[in-house]
């Protein structure tokens, strides 16, 4: 006999289909949330660094890499044009100031010096002529001179004679008139001569100031001649160390080309390149130091070139005090450059989270430190190791600093 089964009822009958909507329909709801709130992110706390936001000093410095240069290198380029005959000193060499370092020779410079030489033998013998011209006209003139003043004499006694005669009347008056005429014509001839020796005199001195000069420019040029023939020895200009020599013997050298260099090694700067964010800020003067083996040298900016390359650009350092001990070209050392004095600010420590949000924003964790939401800051200076914060964050927060790369576009962080 058959049983009669009991009639199922509309859920048991499509149990199955309903909780699978319900399962779809929940899900739907939990997406929906998600879009429409805030999208969150689940970190391992292992995988982030976490920070105190404190007061603190804050020290505006900047940190870069130095390397010891020569405080001053110099050029060493040929003053005269011609070929290297002898090569005396060595690249590396240490030399003193005036040690020859190479030889030229130059057929026809000697053969200008040569001509310069006889030109100015021809000047001083033309020189010499004419002036024992002058001196022999001077005579002449003088001798006339003294020959006009006698007979202005013994015509002024013959006249005085012959006015005497008149009035004794031995004399007519006719002759004693003449005999005026005479006496007058050579008095005033006389006066005439003596002032034409007067402008002799001052002509032949300004000619002779003239000659002389003329001697004395020609002079000089022989001189300057003879020093280009030094030229063709080139010397150290200054004690140092020869680093490079750019000539082979039997070169042509050209003139004033670039044959060396010689690096000063009295003295030496550390040189390095900082960001053109400091360009601004970076002046001459600025107090720096230099830290090796432990131990912080005194320094100070003693050029800044404004040109940037590489949104670079290059500074260099004095040292101020003590040097390190065995200094050698090429050594590098850890420089900090100040930038202003210590000032109390609020402060977080560096981290990568600056290159991903340009310090516009950040995760601050809340007080049970299990999240961390998405919050605009303001990020003022900074320097190697901290980051002045001046709005947004306040003393005892507590912020992500790093892992930013895996964060992508979450406005909260669940950390577990």
């Amino acid at each position: 006999m058959d049983k009669q089964l009991p009639k199922r009822t509309f859920f048991q009958k499509y149990k199955l289909y309903l909780l699978g909507g319900a399962a779809f329909v929940t899900f739907l709801v939990y997406v929906l949330i998600n879009v429409s709130g805030a999208r969150k992110l689940r970190v391992d706390s292992d995988r982030i660094v976490i920070a105190d936001v404190s007061e603190a000093p804050f020290l505006d410095y900047v940190d870069a890499e130095g390397i010891v240069q020569p405080y001053l290198t110099i050029k060493l380029n040929a003053l005269e044009s011609g070929t290297v005959k002898r090569i005396v000193a060595e690249e590396g060499a240490m030399l003193r100031q005036d040690d020859i370092i190479l030889e030229l020779q130059n057929p026809e410079l000697e053969r200008i010096i040569e001509e310069q030489q006889d030109e100015w033998e021809k000047q001083r013998i033309l020189y010499e002529e004419k002036k024992v011209e002058m001196e022999q006209k001077s005579i002449l003139l003088r001798q006339q001179s003294l020959q006009a003043r006698y007979e202005l004499s013994r015509l002024e006694k013959d006249f005085a004679l012959g006015e005497e005669e008149f009035k004794m009347g031995v004399k007519s008056k006719a002759q004693l008139d003449l005999q005026r005429e005479e006496y007058d014509y050579k008095s005033q001839n006389t006066t005439l001569q003596l002032e034409g020796l007067r402008h002799d005199s001052a002509a032949t001195y300004l000619r002779r100031g003239l000659m002389d000069n003329d001697l004395e420019r020609a002079r000089k040029n022989t001189v300057h001649a003879r020093s280009r023939k030094d030229n063709l020895v080139v010397r150290a200009p200054a004690n140092g160390q020869l680093s490079f020599l750019n000539v082979t013997p039997g070169q042509r050298v050209g003139l004033s080309e670039n044959i060396g260099e010689i690096k000063v090694m009295d003295n030496f700067k550390i040189h390095t390149r900082l960001s053109e964010y400091y360009i601004d800020r970076v002046q001459v003067g600025l107090p720096a130091a230099a830290t090796y083996q432990g131990t912080k040298y005194p320094l100070r900016v003693s050029k800044v070139v404004p040109e940037v390359k590489e949104r670079q650009f290059d500074v260099d350092f004095v040292f101020t005090e003590d040097m390190p001990d065995n200094l050698r070209i090429g050594r590098s050392f850890r420089v900090q450059v100040e930038l202003g004095q210590p000032e109390t600010a609020i402060v977080i420590p560096r981290g990568d989270f600056f290159q991903t949000t340009g310090g516009q924003w950040i995760y601050k964790l809340n007080k049970s430190g299990d999240k961390a939401i998405r919050i605009p800051i303001a990020i003022g200076r900074q320097n190697p190791v901290q980051y002045e914060v001046l709005s947004g964050l306040n003393p005892g927060d507590r912020v992500v600093v790093s892992g930013y790369a895996n964060f992508g576009d979450a406005e909260e962080l669940v950390i577990k």
